[in-house]
């Protein structure tokens, strides 16, 4: 066994991944940090491997498959697509059900109350039975699945990107995910569930594409087709995307989503297969939505924004309408760059918080329920009580849950419209805000508390120990702002008001979450109305191109306040000035081709590397040259099945046939042995391993002078987990180090080099002032 330089994956430095590692001078050793906060808690990541590992074993049952094999292998493909879009379809489904008649129930209780003018008692029951289901959302994701809080975009993006977290596409995450996501958005806090809804949809089909859950011994053989990362990573694509199509039933716009913002790697025939998941999503919703239309489902089916039409009317406009929308767009960005910002030091600061146990973590939810209830209850009061109108489309007041007249305090004939948008569900609050023939409906004051207590609440509860999406919130808030500007604008345009809430909640979505051609589909299939296209369209573009110019999207913000170690698809300026040789630290653990028993036991029992070179020397042959490389659980497999030798000689053909296919299959996030459960004896340890059946002989190499930009694009585009870094010079060993994942982050990278850090500041304070001359 030799010893070289080079960094592993296992580095045991548990940092606070709030802090930059940053040293000031050169280090051994990788020091960015191993680990992440996944959903409320901090775990230690690794990597995905998306490169096949081309082995005799592999290729022995390449051969061996016929066309049989290759059409069963296809067919299931399509097939678990299939039963993904089915399975996303009926939880978004039962969520909305499950929302639509909690909530109502609550409002239903509080709005009778309110006629019977016990006002005390209206507002504690509102208030405890807010309080109950977010501190029930609370303890069975701080207890069961801490990795179900948050949105789970950011951590699904990651694992599309080839970061590997523990337990976020567990069983028990999936469950808790589903139950807590409906109390917490029951509970009146300002999150959604359509973020939630895209861990949901990812949780299913990675469940669905490793066979099962193995802990809770639910396994089915028939689905044990997948043996590797990358399809997996496939089916967790169309996952998300069933996700997206399931919450605002949008199947085109799921689909652009996973393309624009989840996926890192696209194909055209993954485009083919989350589009036929999100079709089977639309059909199963459709059906499902026809049924409650009946009356059958309780108090689901008045029509809310996630399974209904928002806005189905004619639209005409005119030039004189452009710059309005304009104006929105600008202000989107502007709006959307601080929306961020705060919210980055608002998690960093959960963080902290979260840091000192479970019962702050709960405390700190109850704290922002009780917050939510009083606000909510109190500031309809600050709003005077307005005549209903003669031609209202509906009944006014409103007596119950739904509706645009909110009776609130009101006396008879009059209603509350800060409570119509307040004391309601996030959904109703939407409609009400794009409802057409409404103009007059909401006053200027109302509409701009409505739109502050918004944009803070929304804020500070994303960051709680509880399932919290974002996409609503942000939807309502930009609404909120819109209607405001088409109340200024008024008669001097001829878009209604209600429209103006669509145009402003696109900028939102484009100032905050940077995406344009997804968010346009998703609102064109929310609203129903292609004439908007032209308009959302811009105001897209603007409130993208200006927010751009302070900060990043929301969830790439997330996932770096998180330590989530994610490649860019671009290289840094500052890496054409390095190569690979720069960046590679120590030390690397080398195996030779026939390798003593004992020295790999030791080697995987005080290092946690995932792959290790392979090298042949004499007398397999005269110079040092690179066989392959052979990772940690085929040689944990091979310790396992001891398949061991008394000499050091080559295998013969009849040792594979102790393997299968499957044992050198990936068995997918934390399913693998772990080298602590083997024993052996001491005989056992004197003998010898025949590496090279089981070694992958075709890795991927660049040379120690390669840029360290150029070595990035070929790492990320390829899905690589290793890259070995070979010498150029003869007489060295042929391997002078592997880069990792970790090799690439800027934190390591200017660790190592800290002079660049001074360098990369001027270019950034030479590029920003460009950015506003643009403008």
């Amino acid at each position: 066994m030799a010893t070289n330089s080079i960094n592993g994956e296992a580095n045991d430095d548990h940092e606070s991944v709030t802090i930059p590692l940053l040293t000031s001078e050169r280090s051994n050793v990788n020091s960015t940090s191993q680990v992440a906060i996944v959903g409320a808690n901090v775990c230690p990541i690794e990597s995905l491997d998306y490169e096949i590992a081309e082995n005799d074993l592999f290729k022995q049952d390449w051969r061996s498959g016929g066309k049989i094999q290759i059409f069963q292998y296809v067919f299931m493909k399509w097939l678990l697509c299939f039963l993904i879009g089915l399975i996303v379809s009926l939880i978004g489904f039962f969520n909305n059900l499950a929302v639509e008649n909690i909530a109502g129930l609550k409002f239903v209780v509080t709005s009778n109350m309110m006629l019977a003018k016990r006002f005390g008692m209206a507002f504690l029951v509102f208030s405890v039975s807010n309080l109950t289901l977010t501190l029930f959302a609370s303890i069975i994701t701080a207890f069961i699945a801490p990795a179900a809080a948050g949105s789970g975009i950011p951590e699904v993006k990651a694992y599309l990107n080839g970061v590997d977290a523990p337990g976020i596409f567990s069983l028990r995450t999936l469950i808790v995910k589903i139950i807590g996501s409906i109390s917490a958005v029951s509970s009146s806090l300002f999150v959604g569930k359509a973020g939630p809804m895209v861990h949901t949809g990812a949780c299913v089909a990675a469940l669905l594409g490793q066979g099962g859950s193995k802990r809770f011994r639910l396994t089915w053989r028939w689905l044990h087709f997948f043996r590797n990362d990358r399809d997996r990573r496939d089916l967790v694509t169309c996952g998300s995307a069933a996700g997206i199509a399931a919450g605002f039933r949008a199947p085109v716009g799921g689909v652009l989503f996973a393309l624009e913002e989840m996926a890192s790697w696209w194909r055209s025939v993954l485009l083919w297969r989350s589009f036929f998941t999100t079709a089977v999503v639309a059909i199963v919703l459709r059906a499902l939505i026809d049924f409650c239309l009946s009356g059958k489902c309780g108090l689901f089916g008045k029509g809310g924004l996630i399974m209904f039409d928002v806005y189905s009317a004619s639209v005409t406009y005119h030039l004189i309408d452009v710059p309005p929308a304009l104006a929105l767009g600008v202000i989107g960005g502007i709006l959307g760059s601080l929306y961020n910002f705060l919210l980055d030091k608002v998690l960093r600061i959960y963080n902290l918080i979260n840091e000192k146990g479970i019962a702050y973590k709960i405390f700190l939810a109850c704290a922002i329920s009780v917050s939510t209830s009083c606000l909510l209850f109190g500031l309809p009061w600050l709003a005077s009580c307005q005549p209903c109108p003669s031609d209202a489309s509906e009944s006014c007041p409103t007596i119950g849950r739904s509706g645009n007249f909110k009776k609130f305090q009101c006396p008879p004939g009059h209603y509350n419209d800060l409570a119509s948008l307040i004391f309601n569900t996030n959904d109703d609050a939407v409609r009400n805000l794009f409802s057409k023939n409404t103009n007059s409906e909401f006053q200027y004051s109302s509409i701009l508390i409505f739109f502050v207590t918004c944009f803070f609440l929304s804020i500070f509860s994303c960051g709680i120990v509880a399932p919290a999406g974002l996409f609503v919130p942000v939807i309502v808030t930009g609404a909120s702002y819109g209607r405001f500007v088409g109340m200024l604008v008024g008669s001097h345009s001829s878009l209604n008001h209600g429209l103006y809430a669509v145009l402003g909640a696109a900028s939102f979505l484009g100032g905050s979450m940077r995406m344009t051609v997804s968010l346009c589909v998703i609102i064109l299939e929310l609203t129903n109305n292609l004439l908007l296209l032209p308009l959302i369209m811009l105001v897209l573009l603007i409130s993208k191109t200006v927010a751009d110019a302070f900060n990043g999207n929301i969830f790439d913000l997330i996932m770096k306040a998180k330590g989530f170690p994610y490649l860019e698809s671009h290289a840094e300026p500052y890496m054409r000035q390095l190569t690979v040789g720069d960046v590679v630290t120590g030390p690397l653990q080398v195996f030779q081709g026939i390798e003593k028993v004992g020295n790999i036991v030791h080697v995987l029992r005080t290092t946690r590397h995932n792959g290790f070179p392979v090298v042949d020397e004499p007398p397999l042959s005269e110079p040092p040259v690179l066989y392959g490389l052979i990772l940690r659980a085929h040689l944990i497999e091979l310790l396992k099945k001891k398949a061991f030798m008394s000499a050091p000689v080559p295998t013969s053909i009849d040792a594979l046939k102790l393997f299968s296919a499957g044992d050198s299959a990936e068995r997918g996030s934390g399913n693998g042995d772990k080298i602590e459960e083997l024993r052996f004896t001491e005989e056992e340890m004197e003998m010898f391993l025949d590496l090279h059946p089981f070694t992958n002989a075709s890795p991927y190499t660049v040379v120690e002078t390669m840029s360290l930009a150029k070595a990035l694009i070929l790492f990320r585009e390829v899905g690589l987990r290793h890259l070995l870094v070979m010498s150029r010079i003869s007489g060295r060993s042929p391997v002078v180090g592997i880069l990792t994942r970790h090799d690439f982050m800027p934190e390591h990278i200017l660790g190592l080099h800290p002079l660049l850090i001074r360098s990369r500041w001027k270019r950034l304070r030479i590029r920003v002032p460009r950015v506003f001359k643009f403008f």
